[in-house]
Order: structure tokens, then C-alpha cells, then sequence
């Protein structure tokens, strides 16, 4: 953020969502009922797995365009590779995978750019629709609005965990599953026009993503942490065993700056900062919607549709974290 600053601010009228507000993607009008979301997204990889990744990376890409409520319509492959380290078979897993998960989405890709480089990195250039009346931003919340979240949080700890051979496999599954399952309700929702607003949960964490809602919106939040769903009890042991990203203590640091923790445990304060990989939909929904909204949540089976909290009035937007709201 501090970088974007310094960069000229944009005022072409039909931009509707720009850099300014750390929204998840940029929106630009077409006519009155069209906008195209377009976003972009690439990592080294996370998992050994070549066609596993392709599928995480991908999902987690898409997952901006899901995240403004959009329609993703085309992809490209965005890809650096060192050639006299990865074969040309397991490129092609990688792209297979990434393209798995494009189909999967009904959505065209289009092409791509490759080039030489010292590590592995892998994502995509995403292009979707919205209705500029229907599409979720990150400004929108208002107090009184619940907070939903679609996926349970911890993938950063568990692939921190993969990498120094810590865990249970059975873990490991279940968070490729989380990283691998696409957040397409997001469209459904803002078609039917039942969220208020909403970003999806990647690398800044829980806390920094409702963060960067609160401060978009004037508002601020209460979290109550026994309500925040997880990968699982294992989680606690591996970080116990220092199973902790780097970038999840820089977003623990960072969210101590706006963040009232009340009773809350250093591991629960880890895991709500814990940097994601293609988590899920964090959702402001109007009381009036919520049976409806977790109704839908349900029925496209979605990992998760607890209610974590609820947005609140606060002049320096601020977020509570207790044991209960």
C-alpha cells in the first residue's frame, strides 16, 4: 500500500474499483449493465505435487474475480520456470492442473507467457463480468452487517507444515481441498444482490483482509474467535512446533496496530493473522439475508458458513477479538 501511494491516482470515470481501497480486483464500465473484473495472481509453489499446484494456483486467482461478485470469462497462464530443473512433463502437469480448474469454472483460457526463471511460479490473468449494480466491493459494509467465511482458515500453517515434513496427511488433505475448491458462490450471491460486501481471505490473513474492508468502509468489527472455523485441532501442535510463515507473524505485527484482543490465545491471534492461500469468501451480509445466504452456502456446499462476527461503528476502524460477541 505504501507503494501505491506514491503512483498517480486514476480518473477515468468508468473505473469503478480501482487500487485505492485494496479491493480484490479492478472493475471498468463497459455500459450500464456490463463491467469487466480483471485481476492477476501467481506463487512459487506450496505442495510437490506439479499438478496440485497448477490447481491451487489457479483457484486462488480466480478467486478474485469471485470475490467482486464477478463471472470469470477468460484466463491466461502466467509461468517461470527453471528449465534445467523442471522437466517439460512437469510443466505440463502444471498447466493441466491450472487448466482443470479453468474448465471447472467455465471459463476460456486464452493463452499465456512463459519465461526462464531461478524458481518455479505459476498463476493467472483473469478476466470476468459483473453488474456494476450487483458487483461486492470492499467498501460496503455497514454496521449491523454479519460476517460469513466460506473456508476454514490455517492453509498457511499446514503448508508451512508440508514443507518441513510436519503434520498428518490426513491434514494435508484436507487443505489441499480447501485451496483446490473454487469460491464461485460469490457470483450467486451478488447476482441475487444478498451480500452488502466482501473480500476473499489470502495472503494478508483474516485480519488484514477485514482490515482492509473496515478502513474502505468507515467502520470497524467484532470477531468472536471460538466461532472462526479451522482446518483442524493439529493446527495448535504445529504451531507449537514453529510451524509459522514468516508472512503471518509480518500480519500478526501489522493487525496488533488496529486489533483489541480480549482473552484471545497467541495461537488464535497466529491463526486469524495466518497468511492463506486461496481461502475462502469473507462476507458482509444484512441480518435480513443471512437464512437465505447460508442457505445457498449450503446447498453449493461450501466449507464453511460460520457466522464470525458483525460489523460495528467505529471512527478509527477498529476490530475486537474476544471468546464471544
Amino acid at each position: 500500500m505504501q507503494v501505491l501511494r506514491r503512483l498517480p491516482k486514476q480518473t477515468d470515470p468508468n473505473l469503478l474499483v480501482g487500487s485505492n481501497t485494496a479491493d480484490d480486483a479492478g472493475v471498468y464500465r463497459i455500459d450500464r449493465d456490463r463491467a469487466l473484473v480483471q485481476t492477476v495472481d501467481f506463487f512459487t509453489p506450496i505442495v510437490d505435487d506439479p499438478y496440485v499446484y497448477g490447481q491451487i494456483a489457479a483457484v486462488n486467482a480466480l478467486s478474485d474475480v469471485y470475490a467482486m461478485g464477478g463471472r470469470p470469462i477468460t484466463a491466461m497462464n502466467l509461468l517461470a520456470v527453471p528449465t534445467d530443473l523442471v522437466s517439460p512433463e512437469m510443466i505440463a502437469r502444471i498447466l493441466q492442473g491450472g487448466g482443470s480448474k479453468v474448465r471447472q469454472a467455465r471459463c476460456a483460457m486464452v493463452g499465456g507467457h512463459s519465461i526462464r526463471n531461478p524458481e518455479p511460479i505459476y498463476g493467472l490473468s483473469v478476466t470476468g463480468l459483473v453488474s456494476p449494480r450487483r458487483m461486492i466491493v470492499n467498501s460496503r459494509a455497514r454496521p449491523g452487517d454479519l460476517l460469513v467465511l466460506t473456508k476454514p482458515l490455517g492453509t498457511g500453517i499446514v503448508s508451512t507444515g508440508i514443507k518441513r515434513g510436519l503434520g498428518s496427511a490426513a491434514l494435508a488433505r484436507k487443505a489441499i481441498r480447501s485451496m483446490t475448491t473454487l469460491n464461485a458462490v460469490g457470483t450467486d450471491l451478488a447476482d441475487l444482490g444478498l451480500v452488502r460486501a466482501g473480500v476473499d481471505v489470502t495472503g494478508f490473513g483474516f485480519l488484514g483482509h477485514l482490515g482492509s474492508m473496515c478502513r474502505a468502509s468507515g467502520v470497524g468489527a467484532e470477531i468472536d474467535v471460538s466461532a472462526i472455523p479451522l482446518l483442524g485441532a493439529e493446527l495448535f501442535d504445529l504451531i507449537n512446533q514453529g510451524a509459522v510463515p514468516g508472512g503471518t507473524r509480518n500480519n500478526l505485527e501489522f493487525a496488533n496496530e488496529f486489533v483489541e484482543w480480549d482473552g484471545v490465545s497467541e495461537a488464535h491471534q497466529i491463526l486469524l493473522a495466518d497468511a492463506q492461500t486461496s481461502g475462502g469468501l469473507l462476507l458482509c451480509v444484512p441480518r435480513r439475508n443471512l437464512a437465505v445466504v447460508l442457505d445457498i452456502l449450503k446447498k453449493r456446499r461450501c466449507l464453511s458458513r460460520a457466522v464470525v462476527g458483525r460489523i460495528e461503528r467505529s471512527t478509527k476502524s477498529r476490530i475486537r477479538v474476544s471468546e464471544g460477541t
